[in-house]
């Protein structure tokens, strides 16, 4: 019980903005066949100017791995309550890390973009890896990583 009211205020925070049309997104990222400890992925929304917004998933559960999620470290201040009762498991060497939640009608085709940030134990950190654009126009291309993400993509 104590995850179901931060997982609806993180949701709420992202929905909020407006109180018309949600819509459900989903995300989807594959990660390479690298070898190796299971990956630390973060996935969070910046607004046009760059602002963070929130974040929509963290996978991996030991905070003192989080620092070096750096992007979203420094654009969320690391704060837990970012991420109460929106976290799961760390994501193992290739496979996929599939959500879907719903966005709110003003954030889509507006200038938001949604962020990944990856990091493996005794491996490399990946801060931004993939950057995508919450526009239609890129709803279900797959877009390869720089580090360990093989693909990730979004669909409306």
């Amino acid at each position: 019980m104590k995850f179901i009211l931060p997982a609806v205020a993180a949701t709420a925070a992202l929905i909020a903005p407006v109180v018309a049309e949600a819509r459900q997104v989903t995300f989807e990222t594959t990660l390479k066949a690298y070898g190796g400890n299971g990956a630390y992925v973060a996935l969070y929304v910046t607004d046009a100017a760059g602002a963070y917004k929130g974040t929509l998933w963290m996978a991996g559960g030991k905070a003192k791995y989080y620092r070096h999620l750096s992007d979203w470290q420094r654009a969320s201040g690391g704060r837990a309550t970012e991420i109460d009762g929106i976290t799961g498991a760390s994501i193992g060497s290739g496979k996929t890390l599939k959500i879907s939640l719903d966005l709110a009608d003003a954030m889509i085709d507006a200038g938001y973009k949604v962020h990944v940030d990856t990091a493996v134990e005794d491996g490399l950190d990946n801060p931004s890896e993939v950057v995508v654009p919450l526009d239609t126009a890129a709803s279900g291309k797959p877009v390869p990583g720089k580090g360990y993400v093989k693909s990730f993509s979004v669909t409306f």
